[in-house]
């Protein structure tokens, strides 16, 4: 019973459905959701791991992003019926808009431009370690 309160729980937030709605298309990283739905990383963050405690969603790290993809669940458990729900009412006008971002934003190629960042980033950290350490 906890397992299902918890997962109606999860449901009745919007930017989790605006979550799910996208996901519904494919898997996707925390940036590409950042971008697609305009919010920043913590909230988004912050709703990913609701819907995971859920049920709804799992996690891949892939080198060092994290993908989220809805769970593969089977049609006897209740979220699976749930997100057949989602599905068949994703003709709103947030929905659309946010599935348009999200065509832009898949676009953009951002989850390549978010590793170089990242890469490029992790390399200036470790210049800068190996420069101290050089000093010293």
């Amino acid at each position: 019973m906890r397992s299902l309160v918890n997962l109606f729980k999860a449901l009745s937030d919007e930017t989790r459905l605006r979550i799910l709605n996208l996901l519904l298309e494919r898997e996707l990283c925390v940036c590409e959701l950042m971008d697609a739905l305009q919010m920043p990383q913590p909230r988004i963050s912050h709703q990913l791991r609701i819907l995971k405690d859920a049920g709804l969603i799992l996690d891949r790290r892939e080198g060092k992003w994290i993908i989220y993809a809805l769970e593969g669940t089977g049609e006897e458990d209740p979220a699976f019926a749930l997100l057949q729900v989602l599905r068949d009412a994703r003709a709103g006008e947030t929905f659309e808009r946010d599935r348009g971002r999200l065509q832009e934003t898949l676009g953009k190629g951002l989850r390549a431009s978010c590793r170089t960042e990242a890469s490029a980033l992790e390399e200036g950290v470790d210049l800068a370690e190996r420069a101290g350490r050089a000093q010293r």
